[in-house]
Parts: C-alpha cells; structure tokens; sequence
C-alpha cells in the first residue's frame, strides 16, 4: 500500500469517527463486559426506508436481547441500538442524546441504564432522581414526536448461584428501579418491566451475575419487541 494512500485511509477514518455521535466508550469494570459486542452505536441495515426508526439503549442485557428484537420486528422497524456502559451521570450524556436524536427521527426510543450506575461515585448521592429527569427532558428535546419506553433494571445474582440475589449490588438496582419508576410516571413514560419478568426467573441467569441464559435472553427479548410494537405508530 503507498504512503499516500494509507494516509487518505487515515484521513477518511478521522473525518467518520468526527461525525459520530457517540464517542468511544471503555468500562473500567471488568466484571461488566459488552458480551455480545462492542460499545457503541448499531445502525440497522435498512431495506425498507418507508418503516418508522426506533432506538433502543441499554448496556450488555441490550447486546443479549437485540437481535431477537430485530428479528420479531423485521419489516415493522428499523432498529438502531446504542449499546452503552454509561449511566444518568456521565455529564456527556445530554450531549450525546442531543446529537444521536438529532441526527435521525426516531419514532420509539426503548432505554435502560442501571448496570453501570450501581457502584459507588458513579451517579452522585441524592441525584439519582435530578439526573434521571434531566435524562429523560434531554431525549424529549431531542425527540420531541417520540415515543419512550423504560426498561427497568434486570435482577443481580450471586455469581456461582445464581438462584440467590446478590446481598451487595441487588438492594442498589432495587432503590435504582424505585426512584427510576417515581420519575417515569412523572414524566409519563411508559415501562417495560424487565426485572418484575426476570425476579421469578432466577434459573435463567447465566451465573456470571449480570447476564442471562438463552431461554432469559429470548423472554427479555418477546417483552421488549412487545413494547416497541406497542408504541410504534399506527399503520
């Protein structure tokens, strides 16, 4: 390859990672990995620009259900998802809400951020609810004809077993979840509820704490199309 050409590469590269939207994303925890993927923004392959576009945040639970979701909603949705290890506060995430919504029109945007928010420092005390609001205002700005639905925060067990609830991290996601739910129904969001699903279902967890059997993946995944289908506009 010449030097010239290598440098245009290089060049070309810049330029697309400069318009992007979301900026590159690393999660210092190593108990949380993307599974399934990497970090970042999945774009749907569209084959029919005529269907209406949805979104859908999350972290790695997301990696878990998102094909299923695409494949249940084929030729209903084109589905974009961002696939994400921040939380309510990480002080980019307005920002990054304002330029991903306002570089397409969603009619749906499905979103859960509750894995990553749980460990001390991460969201500041007492401003779990402030931040959540402040989340959820920015997508309405942004995305002022759509449709939110809120996934609530699925279930952390005991690695190893994982029938048993996690003593540590659990009564978090527990008070996350409460506090989350306060602020849905004031600001009128509809709720996708992937814990109350998953609580009596503890036997699908894969034991590695956080993530889920196929059989798990696969009822994350009927709830969650079910929402989206829920949503989307009438045809």
């Amino acid at each position: 390859m010449s030097r010239l050409l290598l440098l245009a590469l290089v060049a070309s590269a810049s330029i697309l990672h400069a318009q992007s939207p979301v900026p590159v994303q690393k999660e210092t925890d190593k108990r949380l990995p993307a599974k399934g993927g990497s970090w970042g923004l999945r774009e749907a392959v569209v084959k029919d620009a005529s269907l209406p576009n949805v979104l859908m945040i999350g972290d790695s639970i997301l990696n878990g259900y998102l094909a299923a979701v695409q494949k249940a909603l084929d030729g209903r949705a084109n589905i974009d998802a961002w696939v994400t290890p921040t939380s309510q506060g990480d002080k980019q995430l307005p920002g990054i809400l304002a330029a991903m919504l306002g570089a397409k029109k969603y009619a749906v945007i499905h979103f859960n951020l509750g894995l990553h928010g749980w460990q001390k420092g991460r969201i500041p005390e007492g401003q779990f609810e402030p931040l959540t609001h402040n989340m959820v205002q920015a997508m309405k700005k942004a995305a002022p004809d759509a449709k939110l639905v809120w996934a609530t925060i699925t279930p952390v067990t005991v690695k190893g077993d994982p029938e048993k609830l996690n003593p540590e991290i659990q009564p978090t996601i527990v008070e996350h979840n409460a506090m989350a739910l306060k602020v849905m129904q004031e600001e009128g969001v509809a709720i996708d509820d992937l814990s109350g699903l998953m609580l009596p279902n503890l036997k699908l967890a894969a034991g590695d704490m956080f993530h889920w059997k196929t059989e798990g993946r696969d009822m994350q995944a009927k709830s969650v199309a079910e929402a989206i289908a829920k949503a989307l506009p009438a045809k």
